[in-house]
């Protein structure tokens, strides 16, 4: 009877094995061939160009002033228009009966680049064509100063020749130029006061700004961080002394007048030299690279191959629902030796829509999967340094709204500073108005025989369908 029950419970685990295994399979074999999910990974090679920018929306919180030549990236000159703010609560009265002793521009500077020893000359020239910036109006770094002032001795009403100060070894307050203006403007600028001064209207009437520029030296470059015009005077009272006797008393005061946030202010940049690095690019080795300069100078363009994506995604996912999970655009930096580089390397870079670009900064806009995204730079002991971006909402949304035609879906690499908040959100995009330059490896990146380098360009992709 016991080996019978074993027989038994042999006889019935062999069943149950069975029907598992049975129903395993037939689970598989009926689910349909549409409701698997079909995976693809692909890269696709980009092409680039370097493009020119011929001016940026200036709104600094500090100013370059001064010129700097750079063999490869070219040379820059930097000058500045500003306005200066009227007196705000002020007692007036006491410039009525005072003597104006001297009338000073005063410039302070946080940091320099260049050559410190090089000698600059300042200008400063009273803009004075009858213009008034208009402080709602979006102004350029490509503004032409000869609409705003005469630019010729006549009009220059002040200059200076100073060497540069290192801002990091000394004191702070010690790192100024100070242009005294002339008699002949310091007495036609307080002709008339107080009145003159009562109204912000009434002062940008008497006084519509300064030019200020660098007439010579090609090797220094100054961060202006305070813009100042400062009024020395003086004025007497009589009174009593202790003992009863009339004496006279002299007071020595001053007024500043701040170029601040209350009026507007502009860093124009010019790169003369243009056509030379032009010429540099367009050389045939030169086009495995592109180049990336601030302010206001070279930029690249980077074509997406939208079209040849789409192809490739339809042949692997066929009529499933596409999802793409992921796109970088590996950015890799070339020619980074530091020992050789002339100009700080750009720390961030914000690829975007070339149909957005003006729009954007215009209207002081933040990045936006659908429109641009940002990348930092990054630095590897192992690697190459690199920036990096992932497109993948950007292209999905692309495909999903705009019938693609071409291979050449326009966007572009610009150099920019990023602001952040206590808590690490990103608040202020606008576009790099310091010097800053990065080399890149363009889409052609190629090896003696032809063939594409992992190094070049490269769109990387993984995508699904279900």
């Amino acid at each position: 009877m016991k080996s019978s029950s074993i027989v038994c419970v042999f006889l019935l685990s062999l069943l149950v094995l069975s029907c598992t295994d049975t129903l395993t399979n037939v689970g598989a074999s009926v689910q349909p061939a549409s409701d698997e999910i079909a995976v693809g990974t692909d890269s696709f090679h980009v092409s680039t160009q370097n493009i020119f920018v011929d001016s940026i929306v200036s709104k600094p919180d500090s100013f370059l002033l001064g010129s700097f030549y750079d063999e490869k990236y070219g040379s820059t000159q930097a000058d500045i228009l500003a306005q200066v703010q009227g007196p705000i609560d002020y007692d007036l009265s006491k410039l009525k009966d005072a003597i104006q002793d001297s009338l000073v521009l005063r410039l302070g500077y946080n940091s320099y680049f260049g050559d410190k020893s090089s000698p600059m000359e300042v200008s400063v020239y009273e803009m004075n064509k009858g213009i008034t910036f208009d402080y709602s109006k979006q102004y350029w770094s490509n503004i032409k100063p000869s609409l705003y002032a005469d630019i010729n001795d006549n009009n220059r009403i002040g200059d200076t020749i100073f060497t540069v100060k290192d801002a990091s070894n000394i004191r702070k307050d010690s790192t100024s130029i100070s242009i005294r203006l002339s008699k002949t403007f310091r007495d036609r600028f307080f002709k008339g006061i107080p009145s003159r001064f009562l109204t912000d209207e009434a002062f940008l009437d008497l006084f519509k700004g300064m030019y200020i520029t660098a007439n010579f030296g090609a090797s220094t470059i100054l961060n202006v961080t305070q813009i100042d015009m400062v009024s020395y005077y003086h004025y007497t009272y009589n009174t009593k002394t202790a003992a009863n006797k009339d004496t006279t008393i002299t007071v020595k005061d001053y007024l500043v007048f701040p170029a601040n946030s209350g009026v507007r202010q502009v860093n124009r940049f010019v790169h003369k030299d243009v056509e030379r690095i032009k010429l540099n690019l367009a050389q045939k080795d030169r086009d495995t690279i592109n180049y990336i300069s601030s302010p206001a100078n070279i930029q690249t363009i980077v074509n997406l191959p939208l079209k040849r994506i789409q192809h490739k995604m339809d042949s692997i996912i066929g009529g499933k629902k596409q999802t793409l999970n992921s796109a970088l655009l590996r950015v890799e930096a070339s020619e980074v030796d530091q020992t050789t580089l002339a100009q700080p390397t750009v720390k961030y870079l914000l690829l975007i829509k070339e149909s957005a670009v003006k729009r954007f900064f215009e209207n002081n806009e933040l990045p936006s999967d659908t429109c641009a995204v940002l990348g930092q730079y990054t630095t590897s002991t192992t690697t190459a340094n690199y920036y990096t971006f992932n497109l993948a909402t950007l292209i999905a949304n692309e495909l999903n709204i705009n019938n693609v035609i071409d291979n050449k879906f326009k966007m572009r690499l610009v150099p920019v500073q990023v602001v952040v908040d206590a808590s690490g959100n990103l608040t202020k995009v606008k576009q790099q108005y310091l010097m800053s330059a990065v080399t890149i490896r363009s889409g052609k990146d190629v090896d003696s025989n032809g063939k594409k380098l992992k190094k070049s360009m490269t769109l990387r992709m993984v995508y699904s369908g279900f």
